[in-house]
């Protein structure tokens, strides 16, 4: 998944891009010198006393953080331990919807009815819904914290060179994603 987004930053953007994927533990220092990171998994999330200060610090010094759920639900355990992490860290209303009209859906490609499905919720694999909605932990009028139940990750994960094969980049909202951090 990291290769086919930088894949379509290089193809889309003129962005510097340094091609090698960078794992950065959340309890690390190198986390602050990393504008834009990604969470995602299937499993409990817990954060150890560290690893939610440096989360929340970052954040709050401006850092952007992709949570995609790999089971794409809501009602599993990743995506309550998550809601739950990020109550107990921001407050029981932090986490909130965002509307479809956001201006993370025209920040470099239109998306006018909001998130775009994914084919893991289209064939019905998981809890059957289209989840019509993302939801975001702002900080200062800017989304800090994206959250998605949809999977965006295993969609987007194939050899970006198959990209050709496909009649629409999935990839397009990705770089949505990525430029709304970029600027924000």
């Amino acid at each position: 998944m990291p290769t086919n987004l930088l894949n379509s930053l290089v193809e889309y953007t003129t962005i510097p891009v340094n091609q090698q994927e960078r794992i950065v533990d959340l309890d690390s220092e190198e986390l602050f010198s990393s504008p834009f990171s990604y969470l995602s998994g299937h499993k409990l999330v817990q954060f150890s006393a560290k690893e939610n200060a440096y989360f929340k610090k970052y954040i709050q010094n401006g850092g952007f953080v992709f949570v995609d759920d790999c089971n794409h639900d809501i009602d599993g355990l990743f995506a309550k331990s998550f809601e739950a992490q990020m109550a107990a860290t921001f407050g029981q209303q932090a986490l909130k919807k965002i509307p479809n009209d956001h201006e993370l859906y025209r920040s470099f490609f239109q998306f006018e009815k909001g998130p775009p499905p994914t084919s893991f919720e289209l064939n019905g694999w998981g809890d059957d819904l289209i989840h019509d909605y993302l939801k975001a932990i702002e900080i200062n009028g800017r989304i800090a914290v994206l959250y998605s139940n949809k999977d965006y990750g295993c969609e987007w994960d194939y050899d970006f060179r198959n990209k050709r094969f496909m009649a629409e980049d999935n990839t397009k909202f990705g770089m949505n994603i990525i430029m709304y951090a970029m600027k924000a």
